[in-house]
């Protein structure tokens, strides 16, 4: 038979252990996909005209500061190479997202079609 002292300390121990657990799980805040408040569409670049180009796709990472502004915006992947993607940059630097948590990470595609 378990003593009450013993019930009290596995209760106790038990108690830690699920505040230790929820304490260590990211907000449900932090889970959610952060939403555009304001878009900023790209203009297709000029060179592609030039270049007989009429269609291309940008794979970018944008870094979002807690207020939802863009601090930070990578090409990951391009097709063609580098033809638009100073337009994605300049386009995706002004978009704003709704205020969360700090350095959140937000990938998009964005297509190009004349």
């Amino acid at each position: 038979m378990m003593t009450n002292a013993f019930t009290r300390t596995l209760a106790r121990r038990m108690a830690y252990a699920a505040c230790a657990l929820v304490l260590s799980l990211p907000s449900v805040a932090a889970l959610a996909d952060p939403h555009v408040v304001q878009r900023v569409e790209p203009e297709f670049p000029h060179e592609a005209v030039r270049a007989g180009i009429d269609h291309g796709t940008v794979k970018a990472r944008m870094t979002l500061a807690g207020s939802g502004e863009v601090t930070r915006v990578e090409i990951l992947d391009a097709t063609p190479r580098r033809l638009f993607d100073r337009a994605v940059v300049s386009a995706l630097s002004q978009w704003k997202y709704d205020a969360g948590a700090d350095k959140r990470v937000v990938e998009i595609d964005v297509n190009f079609q004349r």
